[in-house]
């Protein structure tokens, strides 16, 4: 058997260390490979996370101050006119990193996030007035 295999050898003329070179060349590229998509994969999160951060709309709300609540749960179609932002609550306190504790008209009070929320200005005017476009 022994004898065989090295006969086998011999007509395949196989020459073990050029495969050894051929093999750890492979083993490199496969590493250079590997360590440039880590570094594409860091470049597309740092885009992503400058992209989302710029979307992000600084707030000021302090204790006190009315604001709406945007509802994000009404179904696709609840009317053609209706409106996603519900009636105004009252800034209870204000948390870190943006959460919001609010209180309603019952008393009810509840956290959300800053985001969801933008401050209620009554505007009036008078009749004969120009109204904004």
């Amino acid at each position: 058997m022994e004898y065989l295999s090295a006969w086998a050898i011999k007509e395949i003329n196989l020459d073990f260390e050029a495969a050894s070179e051929v093999r750890l060349l492979q083993w490199n590229e496969l590493d250079e490979l590997r360590l440039e998509a880590y570094e594409n994969h860091r470049l597309y999160k740092e885009q992503t996370k400058k992209f989302h951060d710029k979307m992000i709309q600084k707030r000021e709300l302090n204790v006190g101050d009315k604001v709406l609540h945007y509802n994000f749960r009404l179904r696709p179609f609840p009317g053609k006119f209706k409106s996603r932002w519900s009636r105004p609550f009252v800034v209870n306190d204000v948390k870190e990193h943006g959460a919001i504790e609010v209180i309603n008209e019952n008393g009810a009070k509840f956290k959300v996030n800053g985001q969801r929320l933008k401050l209620y200005t009554t505007v009036l005017w008078k009749i004969g007035d120009n109204l904004p476009h």
